[in-house]
């Protein structure tokens, strides 16, 4: 399997890079909005790890680009991953084009099943 992470934060890309490689996932990460964007064109993914706050262009902002694509990319499921605590987060997320939300701190055991279970509920959708 094939992700990217989409976090400014380099010591957040670091942690959950550690976790995928223990899983033999292989990560690819951006530090911003626009260059995780770059990296969808060149690259296949299985699913996109997106923070929500980033400088220059949020994670949202992010993730309605993608959604706006007319091609199968566009379609790509989308695990957000944030800090962010407000009470309708993950609402706003889901509302903006994200498949679900995960609260950091990243817990090992969380990520792989918010994982599994972000790209299995994508291909349900898609098959129905």
């Amino acid at each position: 399997m094939h992700v990217l992470f989409v976090d400014d934060d380099t010591m957040n890309r670091r942690v959950v890079r550690d976790m995928l490689e223990i899983a033999g996932v292989k990560m690819d990460e951006a530090a911003d909005g626009p260059s995780g964007l770059a990296l969808i064109e060149s690259a296949d993914y299985a699913l996109i790890l997106m923070d929500l706050r980033m400088p220059g262009m949020d994670g949202l902002t992010a993730i309605k680009h993608i959604r706006e694509r007319n091609d199968a990319k566009a379609a790509l499921p989308i695990l957000v991953v944030t800090a962010d605590t407000s009470l309708d987060i993950r609402e706003r997320c889901i509302a903006n084009g994200a498949d679900d939300l995960l609260q950091k701190p990243v817990a090992m055991n969380s990520l792989y099943e918010a994982m599994a279970m972000t790209i299995a509920n994508r291909a349900q959708a898609k098959a129905s």
